[in-house]
């Protein structure tokens, strides 16, 4: 490169000064601790930032009797610079909220905060007073909430739910404690606690959470022997929704399929868990056990067992007179001409017909043919909802109609 073509291109870069990016210290940690386990120290990792952007620290504590809730988050940050900020935005006696927060740009990993230290303090030595109150504090739930006295000068029992959010940070804290002033403000109006946003809600089932997940198993032997069913993520319900588990079990002899939805619903109220038998054995067994709660990820069954234990147990029949043809198919029709089967002793019909199911995550059809006692042509006995399933029955519907509906199975 000539000089003359350096010295222009250094003339450009003066006229557009550049800000140097800044390598900041990164990473987040939330967890409830014993009280006596602070104050903590941790090491971070480090993450490169957008031209002018600066580095963060926040840390918040929640401390509820023998109980603190830890919040870290560390990293790049497009905020204005902010010297470092200490703030109580709840004072004890009971429950108490501490915060520290710092924004810098005056060099590489100068967000290097890696203790509780500014935030901790010893022990309070305020004596006990008169009023008890349940303490918890749980990112489930209070269900089973200690009774405790609460230190002198406490007034109120607050009972309430606190969401934290942003810096890679999603938890939801059910809080129960012993508070000196009336009402739901235990955040005292705050809503950003540096890169942190917080919001609380006093309402019952505030914040509800639930297990989320679909699951689907096509086998032999579902009717009698047991899978896991559970669910590796949560969902937040909307105002008024519960939780919700729902299981659909159908089984035509030589192959069964369970189809299971977790997750929140609308319009339904909690109950306890039911199990219904729609088409009973011999034949095709059609079998469900739906579940609606509302306290936070009550939607916790863990296998098909909740169904399967509920099943009628018998021996194998006889064979009987009558065949009918055996299929079952979630992902297709039917053959043609399919396998044909005798019967057990007990049968009367063949069946032949189709069942939709709609909502809780899912929009499948089923293909089905077997054998039934029953007078009537329905497996579900006009069923048009099981648990959070929408469900509609066809015997008739042909096969040239059915191959035009749509079959699909959504996450």
């Amino acid at each position: 490169m000539s000089p003359a073509l350096q010295l222009a291109l250094l003339g450009v870069t003066l006229m557009l000064p550049r800000v140097q990016a800044l390598t900041c210290q990164s990473g987040t940690h939330n967890s409830l601790r014993d009280v006596l386990e602070l104050p903590l120290e941790w090491t971070a990792g480090q993450e490169s930032c957008e031209d002018g952007w600066g580095c963060q620290d926040t840390l918040i504590l929640i401390e509820n009797g023998p109980q603190v809730n830890v919040v870290i988050s560390k990293g790049c940050t497009a905020a204005a610079d902010q010297d470092v900020l200490i703030r109580e935005h709840r004072a004890g006696p009971g429950l108490s909220i501490l915060s520290y927060t710092h924004v810098c740009r005056e060099k590489d990993n100068c967000n290097s905060l890696s203790t509780t230290l500014p935030l901790w303090s010893l022990p309070s030595t305020t004596g006990p007073g008169s009023l008890r109150c349940p303490v918890c504090l749980s990112t489930e739930d209070c269900e089973s909430a200690t009774e405790l006295t609460c230190p002198a000068g406490s007034t109120h029992c607050y009972r309430g739910a606190v969401w934290i959010r942003g810096g890679n940070i999603f938890q939801i804290l059910r809080v129960q404690g012993c508070t000196s002033q009336p009402g739901c403000d235990l955040l005292n109006g705050t809503q950003e606690i540096g890169s942190i946003k917080v919001s609380e809600d006093c309402r019952p089932n505030a914040f509800l959470t639930c297990q989320r997940g679909i699951m689907l198993h096509s086998h032999q032997h579902l009717s009698q022997t047991p899978i896991k069913w559970t669910a590796n993520n949560y969902e937040l319900c909307n105002i008024g929704e519960v939780c919700q588990e729902t299981l659909l079990l159908i089984d035509v002899g030589h192959k069964s399929i369970i189809v299971g939805s977790k997750g929140c619903s609308k319009g339904r109220t909690q109950d306890a868990p039911t199990i219904t038998i729609h088409s009973a054995p011999p034949g095709v067994l059609v079998a469900s056990y739906a579940h609606f709660c509302s306290s936070n990820r009550c939607n916790r069954a863990s296998s098909t067992s909740v169904l399967l234990n509920s099943l009628p147990r018998s021996a194998a029949p006889a064979p009987g007179d009558l065949q009918c043809p055996v299929c079952l198919q979630i992902f297709g029709s039917c053959p043609e001409n399919p396998e044909k089967v005798t019967c057990p002793s007990g049968t009367t019909h063949c069946y032949s017909g189709y069942i939709t199911l709609r909502e809780g995550g899912i929009y499948s059809a089923l293909d089905i043919q077997g054998c039934m006692t029953q007078g009537s042509s329905s497996l579900l006995n006009h069923a048009r909802t099981i648990g959070v399933f929408s469900v509609m029955e066809d015997s008739k519907k042909s096969r040239t109609q059915f191959s035009r509906l749509g079959r699909s199975l959504h996450k």
